[in-house]
């Protein structure tokens, strides 16, 4: 239709007037056609000049986002919007840089509902240079309580069978509490029918000690039960990870060296903000080494590395202790499965529940006789695209 058009132009001195009537009828249908698909989107749509300022705005922006907007306008963008976070995020990304950032922001009805808004700005390009910027506003809602609801389910098929864990564990104390108790009660009956004197002096102490050991692990296994189920208190902010990276691998290097094991970072010059809690992201950090520490009793090498993959922050510890086999690798974040004699098997359960908390993921790699990699992903809630022109500027 444009070349169309472009040529019905070229020759428009030597149209008569009802040629020209019909040209003007073919564009009338195309902008209203054009027109109707542009209200009926179901994504948001601000269209601004190169100086920002709104010439055109579809019905599904306006339901999105609180406007004041007349089309078109002689302000910018930001001075129509009533949310003073997306007013500040339209303005601060105006400025020199030619960058392209989206984010996303949360939205209060007055009868209390939350809905969870994308803000995307994109360049609109005319004649390979860009003539102004289209702001593309979605409604991320639905999506974010599946992700909720899916996180929900993920507690609690993990309450599940860490429940049964608590159970199998609850189970041998208390068989050993009752034996014993068993015994004492024995060696009372045999008591009274000897005068009232024990084989043995300390006989009943002995088996005394013995519940009071048991009860000790019964209490301590409902403390870890309590650990383990306890929602992780998680207060995120947009952080730099190198500036919790790098400060961990300074601090562990000296108790490395100690036990034989060489320490060797990878880290990125420049990171992304990544929402993350400082406190548990070092938590989690300390687990996964202390993990790798134990796979290397002769000591070896220990590689931590962060690097940004397709819209993720990636952070891996890799070892070179004994490895593990499949088996063992399927089941290293179930809740009380440990391969270490003094081990809880709470350690790596507490390290899955973080990162799912931070909205990340951990896989694991294990190749026994070689070693070990842990690699946690984390999603990059803010990202940048270069704003370039088509013809290089």
């Amino acid at each position: 239709m444009r070349g169309f058009v472009k040529r019905v132009t070229d020759k428009i001195s030597k149209l008569t007037p009802e040629q020209i009537q019909r040209l003007f009828d073919v564009l009338n249908d195309e902008a209203e056609l054009l027109d109707a698909v542009f209200e009926s989107l179901s994504t948001g749509l601000i269209v601004c000049d190169s100086h920002w300022q709104p010439v055109m705005v579809n019905k599904t922006a306006q339901l999105y986002i609180p406007l004041r907007m007349q089309c078109p306008s002689s302000v910018p963008v930001w001075e129509h919007i009533e949310d003073e976070g997306i007013a500040e995020f339209l303005k601060s990304s105006s400025g020199a840089q030619k960058k392209i950032i989206s984010e996303d922001f949360t939205l209060s009805s007055p009868g209390g509902s939350v809905r969870f808004i994308h803000i995307a700005l994109l360049p609109l390009v005319r004649s390979k240079k860009i003539a102004g910027y289209i702001i593309q506003i979605d409604d991320i809602t639905e999506k974010h309580s599946r992700e909720v609801l899916m996180r929900r389910m993920e507690n609690l098929a993990s309450l599940t069978n860490l429940a049964a864990s608590v159970a199998h564990e609850i189970k041998n104390p208390l068989g050993a509490i009752s034996i014993h108790i068993q015994l004492i009660q024995k060696a009372l009956k045999k008591a009274r029918k000897s005068g009232g004197k024990l084989p043995d002096e300390k006989y009943a102490e002995k088996y005394l000690e013995t519940v009071n050991e048991e009860i000790d692990r019964l209490n301590q296994i409902i403390v870890d039960f309590l650990f383990a189920v306890r929602p992780v208190s998680a207060e995120l902010d947009a952080l730099d990870p190198l500036s919790l990276l790098q400060p961990f691998a300074d601090f562990i290097k000296a108790e490395l060296e100690q036990k034989h094991i060489v320490l060797q970072t990878e880290f990125p010059t420049d990171s992304p903000r990544i929402m993350l809690d400082s406190k548990l992201f070092r938590q989690i950090l300390n687990n996964l080494v202390q993990n790798s520490v134990a796979a290397m009793p002769d000591g070896g090498v220990l590689w931590i590395s962060a690097a940004v993959k397709n819209d993720r922050y990636v952070v891996s510890i890799a070892d070179s202790g004994e490895g593990m086999d499949e088996k063992t690798v399927s089941r290293i974040f179930e809740p009380y499965f440990t391969t270490k004699a003094q081990g809880t098997g709470l350690g790596l359960t507490m390290v899955y529940k973080i990162v799912k908390e931070f909205g990340g993921d951990i896989n694991v790699k294990s190749f026994p006789g070689e070693g070990t990699i842990f690699a946690m992903s984390f999603p990059i809630p803010q990202r940048e695209r270069r704003l370039l022109a088509y013809n290089g500027e």
